[in-house]
């Protein structure tokens, strides 16, 4: 008797324990957070576009929240994703430079990524598309968290399957090993299979795949949808480019049909998420990797130069949030949010637990969304592109920001009333640009000497100039450091 009374109230217990279990699964939002690659500031209809159309990504953004102040967490590609993810600074673990091809090295296993956080509390976890941090096992995207992984590991791909699908063979007709990085088989869980669609259509459909899963499996997920488009090389499908007839250049009308096709996709999910129920919550989150660049199509009007610059043009991108549940529609935030926040703004929202010791450079905006409160009020915050025998640096605070780029002075602007970043106000605020370059260079001391670089060329001129050469960097006057 007391036995079969202990099991019934194990059998209670349990009971309860399975109910808060699916409660609390049913509060925290899904996560869909979609990355698309080298995309210009000014290439979307919610961020002023004017030749290029996306339907459905604006329809999110009247639907959501967009920023005016969104930015990455590097001017370029390897290092932008590696902070999104790991939620630092990629010069704090050695990560400044692109990974090199094939080369074994990767992102540095003590860094958590916030894709194991969210597993861990229980999330579905899945990354599609471009990866690039990493090719060996240890640090494949499975390993990292992501309990689904469809895409390409290096830097870049072909998007037509012809150009990719034939095995590379010598005039003899001899097999060599070596496959151009961009034309590597597609894989699945570290799988090769064998792709016949367009990569950005590819990719949208195992999106559409991974939430029917999802809702069928009614475990809230997380899923990292890392569209290499628009990308290089510009290649874009026919119907897609002919729905830009007045874009003569043909550059970037190649790139508009890539840009366009992603949208399409966006709005391939978005049905998905209606039909199964998942749309109202789930926070969608629409951003770029980097700035556009400038030689292949994009636009990052009205900013200052593109990809690879700590000018506004480098990093800063456009951004949409969507949450039906949550967030209010047809609003914009004015105040900076940085890519490094998305780690502990995920955590919070699924109430995962951080492991001990992590340390983040980011933080939850979510408080500061919702009182429409600037997150960063009088906190600096960094750009650092390292060059050939120099750094370029970016130091914001609040509506300004130093910078100094080459072996030029620093110079100063106020980038909420010049966002072009045309007028050098440094002579008229000496002490606040001292205050200013000397914050960046205690921030730099945090910093490590990279653990690869992304050619062979680069390594030897770090070693041969010295670099990271801070004694330059942070001269604030061109002859003495700040004082």
């Amino acid at each position: 008797m007391q036995l079969a009374q202990t099991c019934k109230y194990l059998a209670f217990i349990l009971t309860l324990c399975s109910v808060a279990s699916t409660a609390m699964a049913a509060d925290r939002p899904n996560i869909l957070f979609i990355l698309a690659d080298d995309l210009g500031y000014a290439d979307v209809g919610f961020n002023g576009a004017k030749d290029i159309v996306t339907p459905n990504l604006d329809q999110l953004a009247r639907q959501g929240t967009t920023f005016t102040r969104a930015y990455a967490a590097h001017p370029f590609c390897g290092p932008s994703r590696a902070g999104l993810l790991t939620g630092r600074y990629p010069h704090h673990y050695g990560a400044p430079f692109n990974l090199p091809e094939r080369s074994g090295l990767g992102i540095p296993l003590q860094e958590v990524f916030i894709a194991q956080v969210l597993k861990d509390s229980g999330y579905l976890t899945g990354a599609l598309g471009k990866w690039h941090l990493g090719e060996a096992p240890q640090f494949h995207p499975n390993r990292r968290g992501f309990d689904e992984f469809y895409g390409f590991l290096g830097g870049g791909h072909e998007y037509f399957p012809a150009s990719y699908a034939q095995t590379n063979k010598g005039s003899l007709g001899e097999e060599f090993t070596y496959i151009p990085e961009y034309q590597l088989p597609i894989q699945h869980n570290g799988k090769a299979v064998v792709e016949t669609e367009y990569m950005t259509d590819a990719l949208s459909r195992e999106a559409v795949a991974f939430v029917k899963k999802a809702a069928d499996a009614k475990q809230p997920f997380f899923l990292y949808l890392a569209y290499n488009a628009p990308h290089t090389p510009l290649q874009a499908k026919a119907e897609d480019m002919a729905m830009f007839p007045d874009i003569k250049d043909s550059k970037r009308k190649t790139y508009a049909g890539m840009v366009y096709a992603v949208d399409r996709g966006v709005g391939r999910i978005v049905n998905a998420l209606q039909q199964s129920g998942q749309l109202d919550n789930t926070l969608i989150v629409f951003t770029s990797d980097n700035g556009g660049k400038l030689t292949a199509g994009g636009n990052n009007y009205p900013l200052r130069e593109g990809k690879g610059s700590v000018y506004e043009g480098g990093s800063r991108v456009p951004m949409l949030f969507h949450w039906p549940q949550k967030l209010p529609g047809n609003r914009r935030f004015e105040h900076p949010v940085l890519a490094l926040d998305f780690y502990p703004s995920f955590a919070a929202l699924a109430g995962a637990r951080i492991p001990q010791g992590k340390v983040l450079d980011g933080k939850n905006i979510f408080p500061y969304l919702s009182a429409n409160k600037n997150p960063r009020a009088n906190e600096p915050y960094y750009v650092l592109r390292h060059r050939h025998g120099f750094s370029d640096a970016a130091v914001h605070k609040d509506q300004w920001k130093a910078v100094k780029v080459s072996a030029t002075n620093w110079k100063l602007f106020d980038i909420e009333n010049d966002i072009s970043e045309s007028h050098d106000l440094s002579l008229e605020n000496k002490e606040l640009l001292a205050d200013m370059v000397r914050r960046m260079e205690m921030w730099s001391w945090s910093n490590t000497q990279p653990l690869w670089f992304s050619a062979t060329e680069e390594g030897a001129h770090w070693r041969l100039q010295g670099m990271p050469r801070d004694d330059l960097t942070y001269d604030h006057d061109g002859n003495q450091r700040p004082q």
